[in-house]
């Protein structure tokens, strides 16, 4: 049968290239950096390399970049560590309700031990206004985390335009940049954030290694106690075969940027032509103009998205419909929710992102099936134009 991965926005397949680089640190280039002799020097160089790789994609300066597990853990340290850094200047945190749950559920917990937190209302395109955080900021405020692109519906926020606004109130600014790493362009100069969260394996890099850019002169405190690695903030032995990785991933991600981004947007934007036009009651989610290249987020009217999901995974095809993270969760998402839309037509979502490795004939082939399930499912259905909702 024929197998369609289009949940590129969960994750994506580790490229040959990467893999290639990363497997003489399992077995012949295995020292353990922190060692004073020769193997142990070589791979130390190795991650110098990786963090070099990793600063020139988003234009920071290696000593700038800290190698973490992922990007929950670079979510975590950057609001557990400035929320207790500057607990001395205020207790209140600014966020969204469109966030990941890497920020949502640590805001939380910064909540229960005595923090403020305003999550902030988007408009129905899922995007921030700007005006909306400035009369968010008090003069207890200490940190804002606003997400780069959004993990469910790929909106673009005016990142450059809210780290402006925390600047001018002399604010500390965290964005979530998992989603938008190596998709859409990245400077952190011209950006003006103060931290940055990372993850590879969003950019066909090894799972389980992400990174903090933090910015110099944000002191930021440990998040993990032990040695002294990573420049003495966050301690113990380096995943050298993933860093290593991670670093050629962002290296490739560079180098065909402007190429990953046209297959992507060209192939995503054929497909939601074929979609509207051939399958009645679909609605895009979202604006197509701030959006992730390779995004679709779909309604269906009148048909609940498990069923689509499991039906489409007997066709060898493979969507979400939501956040991967919490795919398992039977709530309606909090971003769609957030974004307006009625509970009901939550449910009957598709999150759809095609990748590197998706083609035309692969779009062809879902869409047709899609088509048929939509019309098998609707035809079941005990809801209907006649019935309504």
């Amino acid at each position: 049968m024929r197998q369609v991965y289009l949940d590129y926005s969960a994750t994506t397949p580790v490229k040959q290239e990467v893999l290639n680089e990363m497997l003489p640190y399992y077995t012949e280039n295995y020292g353990n950096p922190s060692s004073l002799y020769s193997l142990g020097l070589k791979t130390k160089e190795a991650i110098d390399k990786a963090r070099s790789q990793v600063a020139s994609l988003i234009n920071a300066d290696s000593k700038e970049i800290f190698f973490t597990a992922g990007g929950t853990e670079a979510d975590n340290w950057a609001l557990m560590g400035i929320a207790d850094g500057l607990k001395h200047k205020g207790n209140h945190i600014i966020t969204s309700k469109v966030e990941h749950h890497a920020i949502l559920h640590s805001c939380e917990f910064l909540e229960k031990h005595g923090y403020d937190v305003t999550y902030l209302d988007v408009e129905p395109d899922g995007r921030i206004k700007p005006e909306t955080l400035e009369k968010a900021i008090t003069s207890k405020t200490i940190l804002i985390s606003i997400m780069m692109v959004n993990n469910e519906v790929g909106t673009v926020q005016p990142i450059r335009e809210l780290a402006g606004i925390a600047n001018r109130h002399n604010v500390l600014f965290h964005t979530d940049a998992v989603q938008a790493l190596g998709n859409v362009s990245i400077d952190v100069k011209s950006l003006g954030v103060d931290l940055l969260s990372m993850s590879a394996h969003k950019i066909y890099g090894p799972k389980g290694v992400g990174a903090l850019f933090v910015r110099k002169g944000v002191r930021l405190p440990n998040f993990l106690h032990g040695g002294a690695q990573e420049m003495g903030k966050r301690a113990g032995t380096e995943n050298l075969p993933a860093i290593v990785g991670f670093g050629k991933a962002s290296e490739l991600a560079k180098e065909n940027f402007n190429d990953h981004v046209k297959h992507l947007s060209e192939l995503r934007n054929y497909m939601v032509d074929r979609i509207v036009a051939e399958i009645p009651k679909v609605y895009l989610n979202g604006t197509l103009k701030y959006r992730h290249p390779g995004n679709a987020n779909l309604t269906f009217d009148y048909i609940e998205g498990e069923s689509l999901l499991i039906l489409l995974d007997s066709k060898g095809i493979s969507v979400s419909t939501g956040s991967a993270c919490s795919s398992k969760s039977l709530k309606p998402s909090h971003v769609l929710d957030a974004m307006g839309i009625p509970w009901e037509q939550i449910h009957g979502t598709l999150r759809i992102t095609v990748g590197d490795f998706t083609t035309k004939e692969d779009i062809d082939y879902v869409v047709d099936q899609l088509r048929n399930i939509v019309e098998t499912l609707r035809k079941i259905s005990p809801i209907n134009d006649e019935k309504g909702w």
